[in-house]
């Protein structure tokens, strides 16, 4: 039976990658500090779902912490690290730059240092959209990345460029995927989505920074799961796209909703933010070609099924705080 390390497991995309492998039957070490980032209900609905996997075994801890990280690969034979656990959220990152950097940056150090150690050769990196800023659309992995504008996506460059260093050395395999905007059920309650929905159905004003005009390639939770199961199957350095590859205005996403949940949203207008992006856009050709992946879920479909997870959820998701 493979083994493989998931960090982060009780996050949103860990979570569900780490799924689609216990279903596979591999064995899945879960490792996630489960931080206060956002209300610890979902980490906790995320993870005990995962419990249910006999072939499912958790640590609680933080990838910063390097002689704790030391002692699971001490107990554990792996064959493949993949690394979801990061700081998340552009506009926080300005707020506390440091811990991004410590934990994103660092946190990936720290892993493929115990890679290098312990044999292990094979490490997939879960990185983001946001290092495309300024880059010309449909964006592809080709693109130079050395223009982040928020210190989040910098903590990811940096994560990019450590892993390519490990690969270059010590010929780890090293496989990144770019993710764009990923929502779904059991979502983060910082995206648009789970926030636009749960608004909704409360009859709060919806906050939008910017015009609603602004648009991003949503891409639906399964489809990013499995895109990354997909990359695990590579070899070298590569670098995937994992997105939608058909950018939808928030104008739009807050339509489906509406007509989802049968209620009208209130909307109110802030100033758009200095580190956000106005539009993003995977080209994915890449993934198709070398992984024969491509996103199934329509954004339409996506958000209707999103809501009904939600309105099945409510009696607890309506404590969920944002």
């Amino acid at each position: 039976m493979q083994s493989f390390l998931v960090t982060g497991c009780a996050g949103f995309i860990g979570w569900k990658v780490s799924e689609k492998l216990l279903e596979k039957g591999i064995q899945i070490v879960g490792v996630d500090n489960l931080n206060d980032y956002y209300d610890v209900k979902l980490k906790n609905y995320r993870l005990n779902l995962l419990k249910k996997y006999k072939n499912f075994t958790f640590y609680q801890l933080d990838i910063e912490d390097f002689c704790s990280l030391r002692e699971v690969f001490k107990a554990h034979s792996f064959d493949a690290v993949i690394n979801e656990a990061a700081r998340a959220g552009v506009r926080y990152s300005m707020e506390n730059p440091f811990i991004y950097m410590s934990t994103n940056a660092m946190g990936t150090l720290n892993l493929l240092e115990l890679c290098k150690e312990f044999g292990v050769k094979k490490f997939l990196l879960a990185s983001t959209s946001s290092l495309y800023a300024g880059q010309s659309m449909p964006f592809k992995e080709e693109l130079p990345v050395n223009f982040p504008i928020s210190p989040y996506a910098a903590s990811k460059k940096s994560a990019e460029v450590i892993a390519y260093t490990y690969h270059y050395l010590y010929g780890i395999d090293v496989l990144i995927v770019r993710y764009f905007t990923v929502y779904g059920p059991a979502g983060r309650p910082d995206m648009s989505v789970f926030r636009f929905i749960k608004w909704v159905l409360e009859g709060k004003p919806l906050e939008i920074f910017g015009d609603g005009t602004q648009s991003r390639d949503f891409t639906y939770i399964d489809d990013i799961a499995e895109g990354t199961l997909l990359a695990l199957n590579s070899k070298g350095y590569e670098i995937f796209n994992l997105g939608n590859n058909n950018p939808h205005q928030l104008s739009y996403v807050i339509e489906l909703i509406e007509k989802y949940t049968g209620k009208k949203a209130k909307v109110e207008y802030r100033e758009f933010h200095k580190a956000d992006m106005r539009a993003t856009w995977a080209d994915i050709e890449k993934a198709q070609k070398m992984l024969g992946w491509k996103p199934k879920v329509s954004l339409e479909e996506g958000i209707k099924r999103t809501v009904e997870w939600t309105l099945k959820n409510w009696d607890w998701l309506k404590d969920v705080k944002l």
